[in-house]
């Protein structure tokens, strides 16, 4: 009679443990709160996936002591900046005042490491830190949307993205907030698989996981209620010639439609004119240079299309209650 076999014998092999992959995130002072929460929280929840370790991190500031997040919190780190292991993945979480906060030294440091070949990458504003250190050269990069003017002007010829996230080799970059999670559950997938990735999504409660190609802002279309190609068009060739603008009716032009038909649609859908609406793109963009760099005056005036300063300042008291000169953001 032929023995029963041994329950022992019948159980599935097991699982060798995945060696956990290894990130550390710098903390720059008034870095964005909301976007390092998303990025590690990601990589905790992925840790509870069938009892495995699939992700170890540490947390460093430049010189090891606490940092302040741009909403005034502070945060304790595990040190300070130090050479990393090639298998380490660091990220740059970015937020207020960047480029001051990009100091010398952190570029120096992360120069020689991504030499030694640690794969560096940013969260919201860090992409420009990762740029002023000439990390970005050739690469696909995204960042805060707030950013994109200054980036463009500051860093010319950048192949920069309006999307979510932007994956390069070694060299991922996101525009912070809730991109921060997109981002993460990509780099889960890819590293760990499908299943990990929903498994995190599911305990954010995040159902509606973004792809690489997504938007970072609303649309006009979806933010007026407008459904008229043409009307978007207009408002899309706008936004691409701030330095040097196009008069209604050249826009109109080339959407081909009449002025009177193109002042129609403003009226209906922003209840404003195109010359008004076009002014202020331009003023805002002054407003984000002023804010973000240290770009003089009369080269904000001609970044954004005006070409006497007089007329700009006039313009931008008209639009913000205080001069250019005078904004207390210059301070």
């Amino acid at each position: 009679m032929t023995k029963p076999m041994a329950l022992s014998a019948q159980k599935a092999q097991p699982v060798h443990p995945v060696a956990p992959k290894k990130y550390v995130f710098l903390l720059l002072e008034e870095y964005s709160l909301l976007s390092f929460t998303c990025a590690v929280e990601a990589l905790r929840m992925a840790n509870g996936y069938e009892g495995k370790t699939f992700f170890e991190w540490r947390v460093l500031s430049e010189t090891g002591n606490t940092v302040s997040a741009s909403n005034g919190l502070s945060t304790g780190v595990d040190g300070e900046i130090e050479k990393l292991s090639r298998q380490d993945t660091l990220i740059v979480v970015g937020g207020d005042n960047i480029a001051s906060r990009s100091t010398p030294k952190i570029m120096s440091w992360l120069r020689r490491e991504a030499r030694s070949g640690v794969t560096v990458g940013a969260l919201g504003t860090g992409s420009y830190t990762l740029a002023m250190a000439g990390l970005l050269i050739d690469r696909p990069v995204t960042t805060h949307w707030e950013y994109h003017n200054t980036f463009v002007e500051v860093f010319p010829g950048m192949d920069l993205r309006e999307t979510l996230f932007a994956i390069d080799t070694d060299r991922p970059t996101c525009a912070g907030g809730a991109a921060s999670i997109d981002m993460m559950l990509h780099l889960i997938e890819r590293d760990f698989g499908r299943d990990l990735a929903n498994y995190v999504s599911d305990l954010m409660v995040y159902t509606s996981p973004r792809t690489e190609q997504h938007s970072q802002r609303i649309s006009l279309q979806a933010r007026s209620g407008a459904r008229h190609t043409k009307f978007a068009e207009a408002i899309e060739i706008m936004a691409r010639n701030i330095e040097d603008p196009l008069s209604p009716a050249d826009v109109a032009m080339m959407v081909n439609l009449s002025g009177r038909q193109l002042e129609r649609l403003f009226k209906k859908h922003l209840n404003t004119t195109p010359k008004t609406y076009y002014t202020g793109l331009r003023l805002q963009k002054a407003r984000e240079l002023l804010f973000q760099t240290n770009m003089s005056l009369s080269e904000i005036c001609f970044a954004s299309g005006f070409n006497s300063q007089t007329h700009f300042s006039k313009s931008y008291r008209a639009r913000f209650g205080v001069s250019p000169s005078n904004d207390s953001c210059r301070g």
